[in-house]
């Protein structure tokens, strides 16, 4: 499909997809786009060969609650992520894209990436099919570097939600369903 060695990523992306409950209607009509999107584009995990292009973020959560950055550009709370680099799966891209916008060590859960929501939107002319990950960070205050956002913080899980928009409130309700309420990171790490 890709020509380029992504078809088997794609085809287990597909299936991940398919098997994925959606969390609200938001989530069900993007989960519908990133599928048609699948079909239609040849290398979708290469921000550079189409406008509209698979990017991974993660609902960062730890003891503390969940951690959220304010983005420079849209001055808005949202969870870390970003764009893929060359020959990066999603579940690479996650971690590394929450480390540099939190400076937090994250971890996937035991057993492996969690996907937790899926979100299509436009982003200053393009468009993200965006892979939300359910990441752990550490009992630490989030640290960034210089040229990345400072405003990073711990959350609540109440006050993340008064923060957040249409689709981030999506993903922090299907994160919070798979986190134990009270469980500190050693529970997590059984988590399904």
């Amino acid at each position: 499909m890709t020509g380029t060695g992504d078809g088997d990523e794609v085809d287990r992306l597909r299936e991940v997809l398919r098997d994925h409950p959606p969390v609200d209607d938001r989530e069900r009509a993007s989960q519908a786009a990133f599928l048609d999107a699948l079909d239609r584009l040849d290398r979708p995990f290469d921000r550079s060969a189409d406008p509209t292009h698979v990017t991974a973020s993660g609902i960062v959560v730890g003891e503390r609650g969940v951690v959220l950055h304010k983005h420079r550009r849209l001055g808005r709370w949202l969870q870390p992520g970003g764009h893929l680099d060359p020959g990066e799966s999603p579940a690479t891209a996650v971690l590394r894209e929450c480390a540099e916008e939190t400076g937090l060590a994250v971890r996937h859960p035991a057993g492996g990436p969690l996907l937790v929501h899926v979100d299509v939107h436009p982003a200053g002319g393009h468009v993200h099919l965006d892979l939300r990950y359910l990441v752990l960070g550490p009992d630490a205050d989030p640290a960034p570097p210089p040229g990345e956002s400072q405003e990073v913080a711990w959350f609540t899980w109440e006050e993340a939600d008064r923060l957040a928009d249409g689709a981030l409130s999506g993903a922090l309700r299907s994160a919070r369903r798979v986190v134990p309420t009270s469980a500190g990171p050693e529970e997590w790490e059984d988590t399904p």
